[in-house]
């Protein structure tokens, strides 16, 4: 059997493996990779080549810097100071909406997604509006972003990054702007006006954390709560959080009334999910006063472990507060909360600590690891917390790296590198944290793939399967022939990845339309939209976030979806050409 055969029949292999998802889509590209090395369809160098490719080492380089803002609590902050700023709750939600666009056209959609979710289901309650009716307009307006700029989703990179090895050149920082801007508008005033009429109207139900916990948190000076009476805090309805005392001074109020006026220096007592106390902290001017003494105490700083810790029989801690124990001299760590079944609403600092209950605990790392036995570690949260006094160097680092590599003054691979080496030296993120961060089983997809298009070249596998799709695609000319590639491609990304899906149809696009005389660029664009578009299941990462809170059907993606993968098309076909011209 000839090479070409061969390819040709792994191809076809690959593609019914990533549609189904029998492997991993990972497996299934080192699979792939190791039979073109097996049958010496490729050299070894050129088969591991696109390991140490420079798309590889930038994607990877902005999957950590993503997290350096996410841990930095840039993105909840800016979805936090949209909703306390804003008096109209369904002009809130539109402009969230809109800020969700532009934000993921420079960071994860899936990271942007996650974080904006409470906060889009808590201004959807505020405004009346069912939530099922606000959080897939949030995934798919995450979606829509991306096709803004070139690191807008990993797709975008990937192609990008592909392009040198088939003879094109990559795409610019904000090439794909002249189509992803108008595809964003367009698509965002189907979000606003069409698809709450086509979704129907059902209650949420956010996956919180399973243990409830009171905290106790000091309103700071210069916090945004100071003033606002309970109601108007949104503490509740925007936060997830249940305010059950305010002490101020020596006088508690316990069961405050939702026109409880709160004022600088009150300490609230609080019950809520983990991520939700987090929140608070970092985005509501809300600080833990046993957090601030312990670094008085201990004059500590730097990284720190958040950890759930279970008080077990026999604790020197049982039937004691935690001021009596001196559990900060003791420990050297801070209780940020407390979780106990029958819920004691009390102060923090005066609870009794009895078998069982389970702490939010904070401290270095070496502290943490020496508990002991009586206080047993449950899980590490530390990944969960975000450290708003790192939000300006993070953002200093993300956003140089974005004007630079966008510039052109340096290549964006460099630009970003450079920006993860000085996150971790300034500590904006541990090493352990920031290879945690990496999406390795993308990462390992893109390089074999790389490695299978440069397989397909030198086979002539591409020529032949070009050859035969130029034969049929013809007749329908240059418009007729995008439509087609466009329709295909979106086919494709609904089943598999859309990384996949970019890469085996980029190769096949580039190859028919020079075949037809055609310039290859339109094309190109038009399959990277495509890609994304991933409108129609709930397959793609930022869909699977809202479908169970959401208490979506499968069939109501195809039903929503199916409209906005129309629009974006449209646009698509009237804009391309005319940038881009065939």
């Amino acid at each position: 059997m000839d090479p070409v055969t061969i390819l040709l029949l792994l191809f076809v292999v690959a593609l019914v493996l990533f549609a189904t998802e029998l492997l991993p889509i990972d497996v299934t590209a080192l699979g792939l990779l190791s039979s073109l090395l097996l049958l010496g369809l490729i050299e070894p160098k050129a088969a591991f080549a696109g390991f140490g490719s420079e798309t590889v080492l930038t994607l990877a380089s902005l999957f950590i810097l993503t997290r350096v803002l996410l841990r930095a609590g840039v993105i909840e902050w800016v979805g936090t100071a949209i909703a306390m700023r804003s008096k109209n709750p369904t002009a809130t939600l539109r402009t969230m909406l809109s800020a969700v666009a532009g934000v993921s056209a420079f960071t994860s959609n899936t990271a942007t997604t996650a974080v904006f979710l409470p906060v889009v289901a808590g201004v959807s309650r505020r405004a009346g509006i069912a939530t099922s009716r606000a959080l897939m307009p949030l995934a798919f307006s995450s979606i829509l972003g991306g096709t803004i700029t070139v690191i807008g989703t990993s797709t975008n990179l990937v192609v990008s990054g592909a392009l040198p090895a088939i003879g094109e050149r990559s795409l610019g920082f904000f090439e794909l702007a002249w189509v992803g801007l108008p595809v964003a508008l367009v698509g965002l005033l189907y979000l606003f006006f069409v698809a709450p009429r086509l979704l129907p109207a059902r209650d949420a139900h956010l996956e919180e954390s399973l243990r409830e916990y009171l905290a106790d948190l000091t309103v700071a000076p210069g916090s945004a709560l100071s003033g606002q009476t309970l109601r108007e805090s949104g503490l509740g309805r925007d936060h997830g959080l249940t305010v059950v005392a305010v002490r101020r001074g020596d006088e508690t109020v316990y069961a405050p009334r939702p026109d409880f006026e709160v004022q600088e220096g009150d300490t609230l007592a609080v019950e809520g999910a983990t991520e939700r106390i987090l929140a608070g902290k970092n985005t509501l001017g809300i600080v833990s006063r046993s957090e601030e003494k312990l670094q008085a105490l201990t004059g500590e700083s730097g990284e720190v472990r958040l950890v759930e810790a279970v008080v077990m029989p026999g604790s020197p801690l049982l039937g004691r507060t935690l001021r009596e124990s001196r559990f900060r001299e003791r420990y050297g760590l801070s209780v940020l909360a407390l979780h106990r079944r029958d819920k004691n609403f009390e102060r923090l600092g005066r609870l009794r600590i009895r078998v069982g209950d389970v702490m939010l605990i904070q401290g270095q790392a070496e502290r943490v690891n020496a508990l002991g036995d009586h206080l047993v570690v449950l899980g590490d949260l530390t990944e969960r917390q975000s450290n708003s006094r790192r939000a300006p160097a993070a953002m200093l680092l993300f956003g140089s790296a974005v004007l630079l590599g966008g510039l052109g003054v340096v290549p964006l691979s460099v630009a970003v590198v450079v920006a993860v080496a000085l996150s971790l030296m300034l500590r904006l993120i541990s090493p352990e944290e920031a290879y945690g961060a990496v999406e390795w089983p993308i990462i390992v997809l893109v390089a074999c793939m790389l490695a299978f298009g440069s397989a397909f070249e030198a086979t002539g596998a591409a020529k032949v399967l070009t050859g035969a799709m130029s034969g049929i695609l013809e007749p329908l000319g240059p418009y007729g022939l995008l439509a087609a590639l466009f329709a295909v491609t979106v086919a494709l990304t609904q089943p598999m990845s859309n990384q996949a899906a970019a890469l085996v149809m980029l190769p096949l696009a580039i190859g028919t339309a020079k075949t037809l005389g055609y310039d290859p660029r339109p094309f190109i664009i038009g399959i990277t939209v495509a890609a994304s578009n991933s409108f129609i299941t709930p397959l793609e990462p930022s869909c699977m976030l809202v479908y169970g809170p959401g208490r979506y059907t499968f069939m109501d993606f195809v039903k929503v979806g199916s409209g906005l993968t129309v629009v974006t098309f449209v646009v698509a076909m009237l804009v391309i050409p005319r940038v881009w011209p065939f």
